[in-house]
This record gives C-alpha cells, structure tokens and sequence, in this order.
C-alpha cells in the first residue's frame, strides 16, 4: 500500500509509463520498483556492460552517450521527467547513461521487469509506443543534423528545452517569456547539435541582440519572442 500511495504522489505519474496502467499493473511494478538518487556526473549504465536495470526518470535530465573505436564520445540523446530508461530484452547496454543534472529514478531490475511485461501484454505495447515514438525522434534529430542550418537548430533546441521546463520554468507574469535553466553547457549543445562551441555562442548572440531570446546568466534562458523563435526553427 505505501508504494500505491508512493506512486499516487509521483510527479510525472501522467507522462510516465505507469500513467497508463491499471491497478494490477501497477501493483506488479510496485513489487519491483526502488528510488534512487543520482547525483550529477553519475552514470546509471555503461555502454557495452551488463544491461542490469530499466527505470522510469522522476525529475532531471540524463544523457546518452556513444563512443568511437578512438575513444571519442557522442551525445546521441536526452532523456526527461517521466522518459523511460534502459532496454529490456537486452543483454548489454548500447550507450553510457550519464545524469546531466542531479536526477531522480524508480529503479526496476531489468529480467524481473522483463517477467512482469511478459505477464501483462498491455503494458508490454506500452512500452513498444514509447519505444517507436523515441524512434521517430531519433529520425526527427537525423534530419536536423543533416539538413538544418546553425540557427534552425538552435532555435529548434531552445524550443524543445522550454516545453521540456514545462512548469519548472518561471514567469514574470501571467502569459510572460519564461526563463529557465539548460541543463546543457554550451559545449554539450554543440555536441548535440553537430556544431562548434562558437557556433553555438554565435547563433545565441544573433537571438538576443534580435530580442527573441534573453541571456540572464549562466545556463538560464529566457525566451522572450515565442513565436519568432518558432519562424527561425524552420526557416532561417
């Protein structure tokens, strides 16, 4: 009973996978699921070991991270609040997962998690939308990076980073720009986004100095102009 009440409480219980389950559904996860904290730098999984655990993503921002034959390293994804986080069926992890930003989980160790898909074909297919929806992202980021130009990306970017801050970014007033932390640094958005570093410090300054973005300091962003910075996302 103290998970159902646990899970009642959950912030991102809507957005998650368990949003969708039913009672016995959900009591079936209970069973199995844990809370952990990650602090920031800290990796959940590491590409090529033993895919030990799935989870569910309460509040953070983690990363997903290739490297090549000569050690270099990729960040070929984003993960946010209520996103799911592992591979079940799989034996070894594909990518290093790494917390961005100090990060909470509800932790499932992955074989058992794997009996209970295999005990409810509904949360099975579940899991199976939000598996091709993440593809159909990936196919979305593939074409930004082939075909959109520096400033179509960042404003692209900016957008997707404030509908991710949802609530947790802050307004002035009723209907006002919101201003809102990136969990990025500048070098990792460019990583992201297959640019330079000064690229990316280039195409921030443009959106200011043209009054659709401000820079308050630090990581935070403010978006100032909306709908001006959804024209520049798809034509620069």
């Amino acid at each position: 009973m103290a998970h159902t009440d646990h899970c009642s409480d959950c912030a991102v219980r809507d957005q998650a996978l368990c949003g969708s389950l039913n009672d016995t559904e959900l009591q079936a996860l209970n069973v199995l699921g844990q809370s952990r904290h990650v602090a920031r730098g800290e990796s959940v999984a590491w590409a090529g070991e033993d895919s030990v655990v799935c989870a569910n993503l309460l509040s953070g921002v983690l990363k997903l991270v290739a490297s090549t034959a000569d050690g270099r390293e990729q960040i070929v994804g984003l993960l946010y609040p209520a996103d799911f986080v592992g591979q079940p069926y799989a034996e070894q992890a594909d990518f290093t997962i790494t917390a961005l930003t100090d990060a909470e989980l509800c932790v499932f160790p992955r074989v058992p998690f794997e009996r209970v898909l295999e005990d409810h074909a509904r949360m099975e297919r579940l899991l199976l939308q939000r598996t091709l929806q993440a593809l159909s992202d990936a196919r979305g980021r593939m074409l930004t990076l082939a075909r959109k130009s520096a400033e179509e990306k960042i404003a692209g970017f900016l957008l997707d980073m404030a509908a991710r801050a949802g609530s947790s970014g802050c307004r002035g007033s009723a209907g006002g720009p919101v201003t809102f932390d990136l969990p990025l640094t500048r070098g990792q958005i460019a990583d992201v986004l297959g640019l330079t570093i000064e690229t990316v410090s280039r195409q921030m300054t443009k959106l200011k100095t043209a009054g659709v973005i401000g820079l308050p300091g630090g990581r935070s962003i403010t978006i100032s102009d909306p709908k001006a910075l959804e024209v520049r996302a798809e034509a620069a």
